[in-house]
């Protein structure tokens, strides 16, 4: 008698604990997986992208932009997938110098991306971002570094912040090798050596490669001079100019977002450039969007075809540059 009353106890524990890993925001339950879905009740309405954002930036993540996509998605294709979809952007200026210090890459998650939706049927508002493996295998900074372990960190804090009563979804997404890489890079020669030749040819580039984007359809919500208005400031002077761009089309997320909301954690993408002093090369970058295909496990054409069509264009456009 007393045997089967250990079991029922041990058992009644066990389903404890497991409850209590799928309600804890806390708990790590999708090891390994580069997005994060954290998902809140909101019958009531209570939970907005206004009110997102306002804990986000108490918790010290600056907003670069929240935009709502289902007003140019309802006056361009005369439908809209969620009662709520927006794609926002946020960073924190301490972590962001001290990674970018560490491997200029991390321009490519500068500034970090989520997408906010609200799921009608459940009555859920949904949060994607990267978790910190996904920021780690973005852009080769080890998982265990203390300062992407504090932004990550800091990204949790906001969330649960944003939606107290909210957990983090159990999900199935692939887990992709940290070996591998989907970044698009390149590199530009530069003549100049002087101050004011330097900033004509960075202006020169921002201005072309604007020129180009925008008729094509892209957006640029975001841009930021990173060594004029963070680092010069903060008394880091490596660079002659260091820019990031965020970078958004409408014919792209809108059919992907229709069966993967969760790839704002990639979109808007960020592209990173910048010339160090000293140096007679400018570095231009982002993640390719076999990062978001392999991540999120997409396989409809209806989304592959979008994305790879608006990576060969930037990419034409960059190498046009040359």
């Amino acid at each position: 008698m007393k045997n089967i009353y250990k079991v029922i106890v041990v058992t009644f524990l066990a389903l404890g604990t497991m409850a209590f890993a799928a309600v804890n925001p806390k708990a790590e339950i999708n090891k390994g997986q580069s997005v994060q879905v954290f998902s809140a009740p909101n019958t009531d309405g209570a939970i907005t992208t206004k009110s997102i954002d306002a804990a986000f930036e108490k918790s010290g993540l600056a907003m670069g932009g929240d935009n709502n996509m289902n007003s140019p998605f309802e006056k361009r294709f005369n439908h809209v997938h969620y009662q709520t979809y927006n794609l926002a952007m946020f960073s924190n200026t301490e972590l962001m110098i001290k990674l970018i210090k560490k491997n200029p890459k991390f321009g490519a998650l500068t500034p970090l991306s989520m997408s906010i939706w609200s799921d009608d049927t459940k009555k859920t508002m949904n949060i994607a971002t990267l978790s910190l493996t996904g920021m780690s295998k973005a852009v080769g900074i080890a998982e265990n570094d203390p300062d992407l372990v504090a932004y990550a960190g800091m990204v949790k804090k906001a969330l649960i912040a944003a939606m107290p009563k909210g957990v983090f979804q159990k999900t199935k997404f692939p887990i992709v090798k940290k070996s591998a890489s989907f970044a698009q890079e390149f590199v530009i020669d530069v003549s100049a050596t002087d101050e004011k030749g330097i900033q004509e040819v960075k202006e020169n580039l921002e201005a072309g490669f604007e020129g180009e984007m925008e008729p094509l359809g892209f957006l640029l919500p975001n841009y930021m001079n990173l060594q004029k208005d963070v680092f010069a400031p903060a008394g880091y002077n490596e660079y002659d100019f260091y820019t990031t761009y965020s970078i958004c089309k409408f014919d792209v997320i809108y059919p992907v977002s229709k069966l993967h909301p969760e790839a704002g954690a990639w979109a808007p993408c960020s592209m990173y450039i910048y010339k160090k002093k000293g140096e007679n090369k400018i570095h231009i970058g982002y993640l390719g969007v076999d990062s978001w295909i392999s991540s999120l496990g997409i396989n409809d054409k209806e989304s592959t075809g979008p994305l790879y069509e608006a990576q060969g264009l930037i990419n034409k456009i960059i190498e046009g540059m040359k």
